[in-house]
């Protein structure tokens, strides 16, 4: 079965929006086993709408379409769409009721606008909005099926999971899941040479590559009359891909991200971390923050931007820095050994680096990082050469260091275990 996604708005097109609802609808696409081959954006007009919807209904199954469902004038999606389908619009009563309470439990007022949310092409399966007050809709006409969801990446995300995604899967006479092995530190043309026996011979379940920031993310598919078959010739290649990649995987979960990975090696071998930071100015630490419970494992965090900042938090020598500069190994190895000395905790994180767009030379380019952990006294410092913008050059700097710290304590543990 295929998909296309359709995301309505002239704020889109304006640049003033980024459209993450694409992205986001394309992953949950990719994990029901929907090949999706088009996506576009169109503005808020009736004509060229109705080409999109058009174009659209022609070469695939599902449309699924992002926006124009407000109350406004020029929220056209519903209209648009009933119009194409041949559909009347009809008041949904239950849609009316649940605007009335949100209003109501806001002490607010609906417009007489707002009771246009809650007109509904005819025949048609509603989808509740937990979040918001234009419902979602699904919609068939002739071989096609079209589902509008709203433009609110908040509202859209929860009312595709709780309706959109059950929908999508009653429609399919077969179970098709997926498992993703996440891999960091490796190469997208590494992993996918490792695997070119298996994709060469592939059939059901089939396996794809997807590259992040210092990731590789290998997603594996099966389709079978149930959820419990479907899992059964998922289990061996998820099996077979441990066994190819080792400690390169950090989770088979979805929902485990790399420093959810690392909080849980942490907390189960009861170590605690602490963080310095100079071009990365707080984002190890940050993304760190963001899982939850973390605050059972860390328990410092210092930006020493300057090199003063260097010698008076973490005791970085004054004449290191001279002889090395802010940016060396060198250095590196002073801010984490100053950092574990300074909080006594088991692990330590240093960052230092030339993030751009200005301040690099011949010898020390922009994108030079240098990365360095402490564990229980033992440190590691890994050079590092990056490229893109300085934010990416940041992103990338963090994500090196959470995977160089997962190694490190991997590694003592398993010398503890020796012990």
């Amino acid at each position: 079965m295929t998909a296309e996604i359709i995301c309505v708005g002239t704020e889109l097109l304006l640049g003033n929006i980024v459209n993450t609802n694409a992205a986001y609808l394309a992953q949950q696409l990719a994990k029901l086993g929907m090949s999706c081959y088009y996506q576009t954006v169109v503005g808020d007009n009736r004509e060229r709408l109705l080409e999109a919807l058009d174009a659209a209904a022609k070469r695939s199954d599902v449309i699924l379409l992002s926006g124009g469902l407000g109350p406004t004038q020029d929220d056209l999606t519903k209209e648009t769409v009933a119009e194409y389908c041949g559909k009347q619009l009809v008041m949904d009563e239950e849609s009316k009721k649940m605007i009335e309470a949100y209003f109501a439990a806001r002490d607010l007022k609906p417009t007489e606008n707002n009771w246009k949310q809650a007109m509904v092409p005819e025949g048609c399966k509603v989808f509740p909005n937990h979040n918001g007050t234009a419902p979602g809709i699904a919609v068939s006409a002739r071989k096609n099926h079209f589902l509008l969801l709203p433009g609110p990446p908040e509202e859209l995300e929860l009312m595709f999971e709780e309706s959109a995604v059950p929908y999508l899967r009653e429609m399919s006479p077969s179970v098709i899941l997926s498992q993703t092995v996440k891999t960091c530190g490796l190469s997208e043309s590494f992993v996918e040479q490792q695997l070119r026996d298996l994709i060469d011979k592939q059939t059901n379940p089939t396996i794809a590559t997807y590259a992040k920031t210092g990731e590789v993310h290998v997603r594996v598919t099966a389709k079978a009359d149930t959820a419990k078959e479907a899992n059964k010739l998922i289990k061996p290649m998820v099996k077979e891909l441990k066994a190819r990649f080792g400690n390169s995987i950090y989770s088979a979960d979805e929902g485990v991200t790399l420093e959810k990975a690392l909080a849980d090696l942490l907390s189960s071998a009861g170590l605690t971390i602490s963080c310095a930071e100079s071009c990365t100015g707080g984002m190890l630490s940050a993304t760190l923050i963001n899982v939850p419970g973390i605050s059972e494992l860390y328990k410092a965090g210092f930006v020493t931007y300057s090199n003063k900042a260097k010698r008076k938090l973490l005791n970085v020598k004054k004449g290191t820095l001279q002889k090395y500069g802010a940016v060396s190994s060198q250095t590196a190895e002073e801010m984490v050994k100053g950092l574990i000395a300074e909080t006594k905790t088991d692990v330590g994180l240093a960052v230092t680096g030339i993030a751009g767009p200005d301040g690099g030379t011949k010898e020390k380019p922009v994108g030079l990082v240098y990365v360095s952990c402490n564990v229980k006294g033992k440190v590691t410092v890994k050079e590092c050469h990056f490229q893109g913008t300085r934010e990416k050059i940041r992103r990338s700097s963090v994500t090196t260091a959470l995977m160089l710290a997962r190694i490190c304590v991997l590694e003592y543990l398993s010398k503890e275990i020796l012990k």
